[in-house]
């Protein structure tokens, strides 16, 4: 073929394999040259379609997790409905000692009189001792400490 100037045709197939050769070599998706009027781009198509594919294969695998949780708590509460139980009177962070390394407010077996502190819950960051209700034994300390309590969330259990 000729060149472009002269010519009827004003692209030069030459300058359009050479602008290819140059996206294959500099794997480039597209370039654009401008002589004059003339204006040539030439583009490839890129695939990248496996990441799409990943993406959506990822979210079966979350929607199992919250299932998991919801059996343990229907498991425990027949467990706990079953004796005189004090609920956490907030949502909070249940403790279970005065603080880090102090020893317990109650065991398991231990006689509790009314009033007497058996927890702290904190809530906003306050710390709000949980006075037991009524004097009893404690039969079952059914929160781990530093754990997060609901609103009537059982706490302990008397026998």
């Amino acid at each position: 073929m000729s060149s472009p100037k002269g010519s009827s045709d004003p692209i030069d197939p030459r300058l359009v394999r050479k602008l290819a050769d140059i996206l294959k070599e500099t794997d480039l998706s597209e370039i654009e040259v401008e002589q004059g009027e003339l204006k040539i781009r030439v583009a490839r198509q890129l695939t990248a379609a496996p990441a799409a594919t990943y993406a959506v294969a990822s979210a079966p695998v979350a929607a199992p997790a919250p299932q998991a949780p919801a059996a343990a708590p229907a498991a425990e509460a027949p467990k706990a409905a079953a004796k005189d139980v004090v609920s956490s009177p907030m949502v909070g962070t249940a403790y279970l000692s005065p603080q880090p390394g102090a020893p317990v407010f109650i065991k398991v077996g231990d006689r509790v009189k009314a009033g007497q502190t058996i927890m702290i819950v904190e809530a906003m960051k306050t710390m709000n001792p949980i006075p037991s209700p009524k004097d009893g034994v404690v039969a079952e300390i059914l929160v781990a400490d530093a754990a997060p309590v609901e609103f009537g969330a059982p706490l302990i259990a008397f026998e």
